[in-house]
């Protein structure tokens, strides 16, 4: 049970028992100060954090358009998946900035060439793929993963988030970008 829900409830318990039994009135002046304290970070935990969130492998999505890392192929993505009602997250390894411009590059300048916000975009330390990450990212937020990559290197340590949803796949066909978000229909194929 979330902490704050915790205290939502308790609160509110010691507002009606304090309302019923006048012996305990003296509680209202800490019980209702804390149920709507509670109430307030409860709303705003569950309008911050969408329910729909997808997590982007970056460092596969980079080569969808012709094999070439390009973050303009990412951003495409991200966009797709946008339109498509989902929230995006990125992760990356670490040489993607050597793949993309012969630098390091943080989480930060990624995310401004993405267009998400930098609590958005992730990049995995030097010398540790990012794959772990994007599962665990897919397990802690019920993700979606966007990604052509098997990971048959973790099968085993995240067997549940592999069978949890099957991955959005994708690449370019004529130029064109498309995704398979389901098994009907695909974004971007026309």
């Amino acid at each position: 049970m979330p902490f704050f829900l915790l205290i939502f409830l308790l609160s509110i318990s010691a507002t009606a028992i304090a309302i019923v039994i006048p012996s305990f009135s003296v509680w209202l002046l800490l019980s209702v100060p804390c149920a709507i304290s509670s109430a307030l970070l409860l709303a705003r935990k569950w309008l911050r954090h969408p329910k729909n969130w997808a997590v982007i492998d970056g460092s596969n999505v980079m080569h969808w358009k012709d094999g070439e890392p390009s973050l303009d192929t990412v951003r495409d993505v991200v966009d797709a998946l946008k339109q498509a009602g989902l929230t995006p997250g990125v992760v990356f390894d670490a040489n993607v900035g050597y793949k993309v411009s012969d630098r390091y590059m943080r989480d930060t300048a990624l995310a401004l060439h993405l267009g998400l916000p930098k609590n958005r975009v992730m990049v995995a330390p030097k010398g540790v793929p990012a794959d772990p990450y994007v599962l665990q990212v897919a397990k802690d937020y019920d993700a979606t993963i966007v990604t052509n990559d098997r990971f048959r290197d973790w099968a085993e340590d995240y067997a549940d988030v592999m069978k949890a949803k099957d991955p959005v796949r994708g690449g370019y066909k004529n130029g064109k970008l498309w995704l398979s978000l389901d098994r009907t229909a695909a974004v971007g194929k026309r």
